[in-house]
């Protein structure tokens, strides 16, 4: 049985948390002098008043299994809701359904937009909502983990349920010592893509914003043009810190604590993720030939595939007037994304080699009938469970892609918009094709369906399982 005052707790604070990042964004409201400071403070301090308030009322007490999954989901939920109060103070949204929508395309890292004009709005919104991708990539929950002492075995249940991919690296036997060196390495990293872009002439807002959205493969930019605002070298570098992000987080700080790059070359899944980039970019490259620059066929090409397969979704180019050849490997890209612990979304690289891996098991077992053969992940023989979890877990991701198609069919998107709308969603992207290609918004979808693209956003990031558990009455009763 679920007990909500527990709950209620963990959720609280949570809420503190954000409340305090948001914060940041007073400092950019008061340097540029914008007239919406107040209303900014004023959302911070609702934001930490109200998870005071709930860390108070709840109990602090060992979490069961079910409870952990409440958490996440519901801390997810709670976050978004709490992070649109910069965004409807401030004025420049029109309804709850629009500042819902881009907070959860936030948090969740998607990178979708109701935004018709990114330009107009003030730096301390643009900020917030960067800051917004940077928390949730690495995990809103996994930071929780990292900085609140005294969880013991409760952060296991709570990270559990958050990090991403079928099979979660420890890199220490503590599951807290483990988010702590994630997040590390995530700050490190960002640090490092922080100092290139404006030792490369971006200015040190912009630098921060777009540090916040590609180390997080959110996608969100500060300019109208994406990426395309800036120079060849800010795109080239936007390439690497993209490719670096979805890859395993694990690897980065394994490669810094042996000095060397081993890692990278061992790992299997690593090798498969670079391999489908080279692939997909060397076809994509036979449908551009309007591009007369080698550099910049080069830099176009690889840019889009990173972005899309990594679920990043920043652009440099309308992919959407591509040859059916390049849009095809982009739409394929969409059905990828990047490594397991990395801060991409998508289905993952790790989940189609267990999903190849159990398909070659099969038809070895035509020849060979009565041989006992195993499934390995790295170093580890996967269960039968975990290999039927993925199997259901593509099955849900291509249903709820289906459902969420017609839903948009009956709302007015043709097929074609309405069904990458969906999958740009639920696989954290951010554009699609058609009314939600990279140089259009989804300002357009009725406010129903904005809620039901945010609901497939959360469900995508938290990897569908904690979500649906909570639909389910038996998960309620003792």
């Amino acid at each position: 049985m679920i007990r909500p005052i527990v709950v209620i707790k963990y959720v609280g604070k949570i809420i503190v948390i954000i409340g305090i990042a948001m914060l940041s964004s007073v400092f950019w409201s008061f340097y540029y002098s914008e007239d919406i400071i107040i209303r900014v403070l004023l959302a911070s301090a609702i934001t930490i008043i109200l998870g005071g308030i709930l860390v108070l009322i709840g109990q602090d007490e060992n979490l069961s299994y079910r409870e952990g999954f409440a958490i996440v989901t519901l801390g997810w939920v709670t976050a978004s809701l709490v992070g649109t109060l910069p965004f409807l103070f401030s004025g420049y949204f029109s309804s709850f359904a629009d500042a819902f929508f881009e907070t959860v395309s936030g948090f969740t890292t998607t990178g979708a937009s109701i935004l018709t004009d990114i330009e107009t709005l003030p730096k301390s919104l643009l900020f917030w909502r960067s800051l917004t991708q940077w928390l949730g990539g690495m995990g809103i929950m996994a930071l929780f983990v990292a900085i609140i002492a005294g969880l013991g075995a409760r952060a296991n249940q709570i990270f559990r349920a958050e990090i991403p991919g079928p099979v979660s690296d420890k890199i220490s036997p503590r599951v807290r010592e483990t988010a702590r060196i994630l997040w590390i390495t995530y700050v490190v990293i960002s640090i490092i893509l922080l100092v290139s872009l404006y030792l490369s002439g971006m200015n040190l807002f912009d630098a921060f914003c777009h540090t916040f959205s590609t180390m997080s493969t959110g996608g969100f930019s500060t300019k109208n043009q994406s990426i395309g605002h800036y120079s060849s070298l800010i795109q080239w570098i936007i390439i690497i810190f993209m490719f670096i992000s979805g890859a395993n987080f694990s690897l980065h700080y394994l490669a810094y604590k042996n000095r060397s790059l081993k890692n990278y070359l061992k790992n299997r899944e690593f090798r498969l993720y670079a391999a489908f980039i080279a692939v997909l970019a060397i076809v994509a490259a036979t449908g551009l030939n309007h591009i007369p620059s080698l550099e910049a066929k080069i830099r176009t090409i690889l840019f889009q595939v990173i972005s899309i397969l990594t679920t990043t979704g920043y652009a440099t180019a309308d992919f959407d007037q591509w040859s059916n050849t390049s849009k095809a490997v982009i739409l394929a890209a969409m059905f990828l994304g990047g490594c397991a612990g990395s801060t991409a979304g998508g289905i993952k690289i790790g989940r189609y080699m267990i999903m190849l891996g159990r398909a070659k098991i099969e038809i070895k077992k035509i020849i060979h009938p009565k041989a006992l053969l195993s499934l390995r992940f790295g170093d580890k023989v996967l269960s039968d469970a975990l290999i039927l979890n993925v199997l259901q877990f593509f099955f849900l991701f291509i249903i709820i892609t289906v459902i969420g198609t017609m839903i948009m069919g009956i709302l007015g998107l043709d097929l074609l918009s309405g069904f990458t709308a969906v999958l740009a969603c639920i696989g954290n992207i951010g554009p699609g094709f058609g009314l939600v290609g990279p140089t259009q918004n989804y300002a357009f979808i009725p406010d129903i369906g904005k809620y039901v693209l945010a609901l497939f956003m959360i469900i995508g990031r938290l990897e569908i399982y904690p979500v649906l558990a909570l639909f389910l009455p038996e998960y309620w009763k003792d």
